[in-house]
């Protein structure tokens, strides 16, 4: 099988972790007989640099020609607030999102074997093991609504940001986390704001019908703040966390946080039609940039998500999954995950090692 790849290398260490992770993207294809074909793709602050806007023109059309995108990570403090809409990588994030239809945002946040002592939290919370996936909705909500700036009378300059949700939104996302949930534990939490926000119970009382409808899958309505202090107090309880835009933004950061590394969390971007885009959670780190220090990990098991999720090979996602694993039970590090006094390897040495376990 050929798969036709997307590549979105970007900024800062983004085109280190990519190389790594297209290495062990061509040796799961040696090992199971597939091949792949790669296209470059400008976005970011590099294209910001070389065409004067961060997301160019065609950027969302040889993406749709492809079966899948892989993004490495964006952004920086030279293309910072100050700078136009235009020339800010993230606006090409959000544009990159809405033009692929990209609505299901879906980032695991799993505690690793050999990662336990890097837990933040309790020695008895983490054993309990932490495996959660979070469901973020992608393309709606505040981060999409209308914005208005405007002088008042006797209050100086006052803004707007509209929160809007549809049904169909709502619903679109919900079956995605059902469906989700019965390939895993069978358990979906649903986050809302439901005593004070109007979306919030629309959301709600779409997903209690959802609910019906998916009979085998124990439900939850959980409020956000109280799943913020859930996550830190045992974030073994959830399996599924589905949620709108901005609270999923907050929520699967903190996540995240309690599996010990951003170095080590992938993450995908999916809606009904090809192709997914699949990235590392973390940022682009420009402070390590071409320094040989940055952790591959993240992106490489992206790539895994990829496998499982665009092209529904699940054998090839564990041999990735299990050759991380295997990698981080021998000790090896890099130097964002390496205990004091541990001698770290570096993002060609970790991409080298994962190769060999494939």
């Amino acid at each position: 099988m050929n798969y036709k790849i997307a590549l979105i290398r970007g900024d800062g260490i983004g085109p280190e972790v990519v190389n790594e992770a297209v290495g062990v993207m061509e040796a799961v294809g040696k090992k199971f007989g597939h091949t792949f074909t790669f296209v470059d793709v400008l976005l970011g602050g590099c294209a910001t640099d070389a065409v004067g806007k961060s997301y160019p023109d065609g950027t969302a059309e040889k993406c749709k020609s492809c079966d899948a995108v892989l993004l490495g990570a964006v952004g920086g403090p030279k293309w910072g607030s100050d700078k136009p809409a235009e020339q800010r990588p993230e606006t090409a994030l959000l544009a990159i999102r809405k033009d692929l239809g990209l609505y299901a945002n879906l980032r695991p946040a799993a505690l690793r074997p050999a990662m336990l002592d890097a837990c933040p939290l309790k020695k008895e919370t983490a054993e309990k093991g932490i495996d959660l996936m979070m469901v973020r909705e992608l393309t709606g909500g505040i981060y999409f609504g209308k914005r208005d700036k405007y002088q008042t009378e006797d209050r100086g300059i006052e803004c707007t940001d509209l929160m809007a949700y549809s049904e169909k939104e709502i619903e679109r996302i919900g079956r995605r986390a059902f469906e989700l949930a019965r390939l895993r534990r069978k358990k979906v939490s649903s986050v809302d704001k439901a005593n004070v926000l109007e979306t919030s119970r629309l959301w709600r009382s779409v997903m209690h019908r959802l609910a019906e409808e998916y009979s085998d899958v124990q439900y939850e309505d959980v409020l956000v703040d109280n799943c913020a202090m859930q996550l830190v107090r045992d974030p073994g309880q959830f399996d599924v966390v589905v949620t709108e835009n901005m609270f999923g933004d907050i929520l699967s950061d903190e996540a995240s946080m309690v599996t010990g590394s951003i170095g080590l969390l992938p993450s995908a971007s999916i809606g009904d039609t090809a192709p997914g885009l699949y990235e590392p959670i973390h940022g682009s780190a420009p402070d390590i940039a071409g320094q040989d220090k940055a952790n591959p990990i993240a992106t490489i098991l992206s790539v895994a998500m990829m496998f499982r999720y665009s092209f529904q090979r699940a054998e090839e996602a564990n041999a990735i999954e299990a050759a991380v694993d295997a990698v981080l039970a021998e000790g090896w590090r890099t130097p964002d995950i390496a205990e004091s006094g541990v001698k770290a390897i570096g993002t060609k040495e970790m991409g080298r090692l994962i190769r060999e376990h494939i």
